[in-house]
C-alpha cells in the first residue's frame, strides 16, 4: 500500500465571517505522486494548501504533513513543503540566483551551490541566473517561484494554479518540469482550472466543492467510471425530428439533421448500441459513417458540479 505523505482527518475552517471555508474534509495523498485538486472558485483549494503550509489555522480536525502536525510540529511540518502560490511575487532587483540562494537560506539549510545549481537547470533557468528577475517573462518568473519553492529540498511541492497566465508552449514545458520533479521523488499537489492539465499530469483527482471533497480516484479510473462516449451517426439524408420509434435512446440531432448523437456509459457493460443500429434500421434511417468520442474531464467535472445544483 502506499505511503501516505499528506494525511488530513476531519479538517474544517471556518472564517470570522460565518464562512464555512472547509468542511470536515477526509484527504490522504501518497508519497511520490502527483495529486490535482480541481473545484470552481470559492471551494477552498487555496484555504487547504494554506492550511497545510501553515498560513491559517484551522477551526477543527488534523492534517499531518510528513509525519508532522500542522499545527503542533509546525515547522517541522513546514521544512517538508515548497509552495507556489497563485500569486507572482518575486523580488524585481534581485538577480535569479540570489533570489533562490536567499530563499533556501530561509529555511536555515546551509549554502549549497550545486544544490541551486542544479535546480535552475532543472527549470530553463540556468542561463538567466545572472538577470533581475523583472527583467523575465512571466512564465520565467513563474519559474523562478517553483525555484524558489524546491531551493530548501522539500518533499512535497504545493503549486496553486501553477500555469496561470501562462501560454500554451510554456504551460507544456511546466509540465514537463513537474514530471521532472515527481521522477527525483516530489510528491506534488496542485490546483488548477485547466483540466486538460489534471488530466495529462495527474496520477489521482480530487474534486472538491463548497469546501467539502466530491470525489476522490485515480485519474484512469475517474475517466473509465464517469466518462461518457458520445456516438455521432452521419445520415444519409437530413430528419426533422427524430422518429418516434427511437424515443428510447434520448437521441439528440446535430449539424442541422444531419447527425444523430447517442450518449451512453462504456463503463456499464451494456451500451445499447447494437441494439440502436437493428433499430435504426427497421426505422429506415440509413447513415453514412459513425464517430465516437469519450468524455474529456472537462465534460466529467461540469457534469459533477451541475448534479450538486
Amino acid at each position: 500500500m502506499a505511503e501516505p505523505v499528506i494525511d488530513i482527518r476531519g479538517l474544517s475552517k471556518t472564517y470570522d465571517s460565518g464562512f464555512k471555508a472547509l468542511d470536515n474534509v477526509d484527504l490522504t495523498i501518497n508519497r511520490g505522486e502527483i495529486f490535482a485538486l480541481l473545484g470552481p472558485n470559492g471551494a477552498g483549494k487555496t484555504t487547504l494548501i494554506n492550511v497545510l503550509c501553515g498560513i491559517v489555522n484551522p477551526t477543527g480536525g488534523s492534517a499531518r504533513v510528513g509525519g508532522f502536525d500542522v499545527i503542533r510540529q509546525f515547522r517541522a511540518a513546514r521544512e517538508k513543503i515548497g509552495l507556489v502560490p497563485q500569486e507572482l511575487t518575486v523580488e524585481p532587483f534581485s538577480k535569479v540566483w540570489a533570489t533562490v540562494a536567499f530563499s533556501r537560506g530561509l529555511f536555515g539549510k546551509s549554502k549549497n551551490n550545486a544544490h541551486v545549481e542544479r535546480v535552475l537547470k532543472d527549470l530553463s533557468l540556468w542561463d538567466k541566473r545572472k538577470n533581475a528577475t523583472r527583467e523575465l517573462s512571466g512564465g520565467m518568473k513563474r519559474r523562478v517561484m517553483i525555484a524558489k519553492a524546491l531551493s530548501h529540498e522539500p518533499e512535497i511541492l504545493f503549486l496553486d494554479e501553477p500555469t496561470a497566465g501562462v501560454d500554451v508552449e510554456l504551460r507544456r514545458s511546466m509540465w514537463n518540469v513537474v514530471r521532472g520533479l515527481r521522477e527525483h521523488g516530489v510528491t506534488i499537489v496542485l490546483t488548477t482550472h485547466y483540466l486538460e492539465e489534471a488530466e495529462q499530469m495527474a496520477d489521482r483527482i480530487g474534486v472538491i466543492q463548497d469546501g467539502r471533497i466530491r470525489l476522490v480516484d485515480e485519474t484512469a479510473a475517474l475517466m473509465s467510471q464517469l466518462g461518457e462516449r458520445h456516438l455521432a451517426i452521419t445520415l444519409a439524408e437530413p430528419i426533422e425530428a427524430v422518429p418516434p420509434a427511437l424515443s428510447a435512446y434520448e437521441l439528440t440531432l446535430a449539424d442541422e439533421g444531419r447527425q444523430l448523437v447517442y450518449v451512453y456509459n462504456a463503463a456499464t457493460g451494456t451500451t445499447g448500441v447494437q441494439r440502436l443500429f437493428r433499430d435504426l434500421d427497421a426505422a429506415g434511417v440509413s447513415f453514412t459513417d459513425i464517430d465516437t468520442k469519450q468524455s474529456s474531464l472537462e465534460d466529467i467535472f461540469v457534469n459533477l458540479m451541475e448534479a450538486d445544483r
